[in-house]
């Protein structure tokens, strides 16, 4: 082939950027006209497509299609669009394309139409006052929109006013703030309004302002002081925990701070601690108060504001008296919670003194020994003194007097002097009583001044009953059944009782008396126990009676003794050792110390408390009863509501309890008819007599019923319901087995002792002796 040599290639159409300002107002502005080299015989269409064309925003350019001229319709502004890209067509009447499309680049121009603007429009910034030159505080910094690449965007900034000080300094470029010279004092200004100022065009196009507020914060350079040098108070007598009065203290610094709180101390005039001080926080003033009765406080002069852990503790405070003092001068000192700032300016702590007068008022009277507690032996007559109890008044410098009288004196036992106080027994101090406590005797007397108003104290009198040996042993029981063969029975368990208390009781001694030796040539008495002994018979003796003078000594200081008679039947004895004679065992049983003694006495003391109370219940019957039937004529007739309760026999064989009825329709009953009669009211009875007319009204129901009672009283044919009743006699054939039953052998060979092994340690004596 043939080498070709180099040919040339046609260019294309282009278009360079076309540059236009912002804000231009002569609409519509051409921009430039575009022109295809391919011209056609018929012309050429042109046109263009893109952002402000036919895209948003609309209708910004134009083109006139046949010229191919380019007109700006519309304002630029750079701050929303800052250059647009369109294309641009060339095509034939027919709609061919002609040249490839092109670029079509408009760019806007910046101008200088946007001001700077704070981020803020007020700038809060603190710096604590006294801080060195050269403290940065803060940053007023500023934007402006317009193109950053041109002068129309560097900003400056500057402080138009700050104040006639000139504290503060700004940043021209980065607008930071910081201090320009020493002395920033917050008592003095401690708020700076700065007024700060950013311009473009490096300080030459548009302004703006905004405001820089500068907080100084307080640091403790200022002492509290007192607001004057001397402050006076008074409080009364007595008191204890509440305030006295206020010292009042200025401090420059900020209120409620810890800079500012103050904390007070008492120096000088108070080595018992009778004052405290606090801080009212709210107020900053030292509230001086009466500390509380009995409460140490801290020592070494630091106490009453901050912390007091680690001090000593003051001694035990008492109430303020006036007797005793009345005015203090207290030295007080105050200072700051949080001390001072190294660079604050040393100052003396400031001193203030406080008088305080003590006020008198009227002092309740003080028992200095309270409880009292004497001792009285018992037994003392009436009209004894026991004590001189007296108060004391405290106010020492009033002319008072004090009177005394008994608050509580639940025996009666005592009598007051009014004046005195001397204390005296009005009756016997006996033992026992109820109204002792472990043998002490419990009083209040109470002691009275004669102010207005009156005051009073109470003081305790303990009173100890000593126990006086005034009884001697007496002999428990006085007489015996013992066998008259020595070894074999003959022994009898003797015993003591003594209404003394310990240690005037037991142990007891016990002896054959003295005046007559030839007893001991029959007899031996030999210690048991504390309060019992054995009578032992030594040679064999003939059955009957012995009459054995015996001596019983306690063992009180003194010693009280008696000489008493024992009473011993001897009987015949069996091979056990016991009594062959059931009769004469008997007719002694009542008094001896044998099982069936004890039964007998045992269920006579049961007999006797079911007899009394049978007795109470019949008389409240028969009242009831009687009461009821007064009342038979009033409009609710109430008699059928007595019923037959607590009516019991005189015994198995009664069948013919008293007829209640008599109460209940007295009208019944003639005077002639003859009443029922009780197997225990003797044989004589007289016919009791005609029932009595009813009271007409109930102003004779009283003598009504005193005279019913008298009636009864006297009538020997009726029940006597006051009385013991007749229990002993059974009758015979009776299913029951009768108390008499206890006392129906006529000797022990019949009775049965093996159970007392089984009563426990206290009956092993007595089941040895007759098991």
């Amino acid at each position: 082939r043939q080498h070709e040599g180099p040919r040339r290639v046609k260019r294309a159409w282009v278009i360079p950027p076309i540059s236009v300002s912002e804000n231009h107002k002569r609409i519509p502005h051409l921009l430039v006209q575009i022109k295809s080299d391919k011209q056609q015989p018929g012309g050429v269409v042109y046109s263009i497509k893109g952002p402000g064309v036919d895209e948003e925003p609309l209708g910004v350019f134009s083109i006139d299609k046949s010229t191919g001229k380019v007109f700006l319709n519309a304002m630029l502004d750079r701050e929303e669009n800052d250059r647009f890209r369109l294309k641009a067509f060339a095509l034939d009447l027919d709609g061919a394309t002609l040249e490839d499309p092109t670029d079509l680049e408009i760019i806007v121009v910046d101008q200088n139409d946007n001001r700077p603007l704070f981020r803020q429009d007020v700038f809060t910034g603190r710096v604590v006052e006294g801080a060195e030159p050269g403290t940065c505080v803060m940053t007023a910094d500023a934007t402006d929109a317009d193109d950053p690449d041109t002068d129309n965007a560097v900003l400056r900034y500057s402080i138009l006013e700050q104040g006639t000080a000139g504290m503060f300094t700004i940043n021209a470029t980065t607008g930071e703030i910081c201090t320009a010279r020493p002395g920033l004092d917050r008592e003095t200004v401690g708020v700076y309004n700065l007024t700060v100022q950013a311009a473009d065009m490096s300080g030459d196009g548009l302004t703006t302002t905004a405001t820089a507020v500068i907080y100084l914060e307080d640091i403790n350079d200022n002492p509290p002081e007192f607001t004057k040098e001397e402050f006076s108070m008074e409080v009364e007598e007595q008191a204890a925990g509440v305030d006295v009065g206020r010292v009042l203290v200025h401090d420059k610094d900020l209120a409620g701070s810890p800079n500012w709180l103050a904390k007070f101390t008492i120096l000088e005039g108070d080595p018992e601690g009778a004052f405290a001080i606090r801080t009212d926080p709210y107020t900053n003033d030292g509230v001086l108060s009466v500390a509380k009765v009995g409460a140490g406080q801290p020592g070494g002069g630091l106490w009453g504001g901050g912390p007091t852990a680690g001090l000593t503790r003051r001694p035990f405070r008492q109430p303020l008296d006036h007797e005793v003092r009345d005015r203090f001068e207290l030295t007080v000192s105050v200072q700051n919670e949080r001390p001072p700032e190294p660079a604050a300016p040393a100052s003396p702590r400031a001193l203030a003194t406080v008088r305080v007068r003590v006020r008198d008022v009227n002092e309740a009277p003080v028992f200095r020994e309270n409880p009292r507690r004497v001792s009285v032996l018992e037994g003392t007559p009436p009209g004894t003194p026991v004590t001189t109890y007296t108060a004391s008044d405290p106010d020492t410098h009033q002319l008072q007097t004090l009177t005394y009288a008994l608050l509580y004196d639940p025996a009666d036992w005592l009598q007051l002097d009014p004046r005195a106080g001397t204390v005296r027994t009005k009756r016997e101090l006996l033992h026992p009583s109820a109204f002792l406590q472990g043998g002490w005797y419990i009083a209040l007397l109470l002691a009275r001044d004669d102010a207005e108003p009156p005051l009073s104290a109470t003081g305790t009198l303990s009173i100890e009953i000593l126990e006086v040996n005034d009884h001697a042993p007496l002999l428990q029981p006085p007489a015996g059944v013992v066998c008259g063969r020595p070894g074999r029975g003959g022994t009898l368990l003797l015993g003591a009782t003594d209404d003394d208390r310990p240690p005037h009781g037991a142990p007891f001694h016990f002896q054959l008396s003295p005046q007559q030796p030839q007893l001991a040539r029959n007899w031996s008495i030999a210690r048991f126990n504390v309060t019992h002994a054995v009578l032992a018979v030594l040679a064999e003796l003939p059955e009957g009676p012995y009459s054995l003078p015996l001596l019983l000594r306690d063992s009180g200081s003194p010693p009280r003794e008696r000489q008493q008679l024992l009473n011993v039947s001897v009987c015949r004895c069996g091979r056990d050792g016991t009594c062959e004679d059931g009769v004469l065992a008997a007719a002694t049983a009542g008094a001896g110390v044998t099982l069936g003694a004890l039964m007998v006495i045992l269920g006579s003391g049961i007999l006797l408390l079911a007899l009394v109370g049978l007795g109470a219940a019949r008389v409240r019957g028969r009242r009831r009863a009687l009461r009821k039937g007064l009342l038979q004529r009033s409009g609710d007739d109430v008699r059928d509501n007595i019923l037959n309760y607590d009516e019991q026999g005189g015994g198995e064989e009664d069948q013919d309890a008293y007829d209640i009825n008599q109460l209940r329709h007295p009208e019944l009953f003639s005077p002639r008819a003859r009443p029922p009669t009780r197997r225990d009211a003797p044989l004589s009875s007289a016919t009791p007599s005609a029932p009595r007319k009813l009271p007409s009204g109930p102003s004779d129901i009283e003598d009504f019923i005193n005279e019913g009672l008298e009636a009864a009283d006297s009538d020997p044919s009726v029940p006597p319901y006051d009385t013991a009743l007749i229990y002993d006699y059974e009758g015979s054939g009776s299913v029951a087995s009768p108390l008499s039953s206890i006392v129906s052998s006529l000797s022990d060979e019949d009775q049965d002792y093996d159970y007392l092994s089984e009563w426990g340690p206290r009956f092993r004596r007595l089941a040895d002796l007759y098991g």
